[in-house]
């Protein structure tokens, strides 16, 4: 891999994904490893300095409905101690779930604000979407703050946007204005995010070249396929490549 331009990102399915950066850092986002793609589990993850979870459902989080507390967000911070950029919600309910001794840094923000951790700049943007999920403890649905998609600006200035689960929405194209992100990981499945044809028009007020869809085809009714995202794209004229790996497959980007 050339370390100055390049980085690696395998996908876990689903939203799940780990990303190298070109200085050798690791990013895991929205880790449910225990989806039906999945090659590995959550135990599996080796390294993850900077943990970025979009929104509190427990498909991103990653754990069974009612006990996110045991999520797979959770158990990986615990057991390597990154630094993880939330939703100012979440991080409140961190400083709950993980106590004072855990070794986590967790960073509550809100859409709009950057910080700099690991030589990155994490900057939180709004995303199209619900956060709310059951909780056992609590007897109703537990709030974690609004969900959100973050653009991370590499340490060779590269510029890459997760939108996490979102409905295509105008004001990305001030994403595209005020970050200029080259690549976007973007939900294509439909029903609970966006499909192809969204996806589609968002790459184009993004401005991306590259897209890698992601939150599709864990179940039937995650049915967009990039197959059908690229059919959409050359329908209205968008230049702008797809790249999909497999789960479990590494690519270099």
């Amino acid at each position: 891999m050339d370390v100055e331009s390049t980085f690696r990102f395998t996908w876990g399915g689903h939203s799940a994904g780990e990303l190298e950066t070109p200085a050798g850092k690791s990013i895991v986002f929205d880790p449910w490893f225990g989806n039906p793609r999945s090659p590995k589990g959550a135990d599996d993850v080796e390294r993850c300095d900077v943990l970025l979870v979009s929104h509190g459902h427990f498909d991103h989080l990653g754990g069974d409905v009612g006990a996110l507390e045991q999520s797979a967000a959770v158990s990986i911070a615990r057991r390597l101690a990154p630094t993880w950029v939330s939703i100012h919600e979440m991080s409140v309910w961190l400083g709950h779930v993980l106590g004072d001794e855990s070794g986590v840094n967790v960073i509550g923000m809100n859409a709009g604000g950057t910080v700099e951790v690991e030589g990155l700049k994490v900057t939180m943007v709004p995303a199209v979407h619900s956060a709310g999920d059951w909780s056992t403890p609590a007897g109703t649905v537990l709030s974690l703050g609004e969900p959100v998609g973050f653009v991370i600006q590499l340490e060779n200035g590269r510029t890459i946007y997760f939108a996490g689960d979102t409905d295509v929405f105008g004001d990305m194209a001030l994403i595209a204005d005020l970050h200029a992100p080259e690549l976007a990981f973007l939900p294509i499945g439909g029903h609970y995010t966006m499909g192809p044809k969204g996806a589609a028009r968002a790459a184009q007020l993004l401005g991306v070249a590259r897209i890698v869809p992601i939150h599709y085809g864990t179940f039937p009714i995650l049915a967009g396929t990039p197959d059908q995202l690229r059919d959409e794209l050359r329908r209205i004229g968008a230049d702008v490549e797809v790249v999909s790996p497999e789960p479990g497959e590494t690519i270099e980007l």
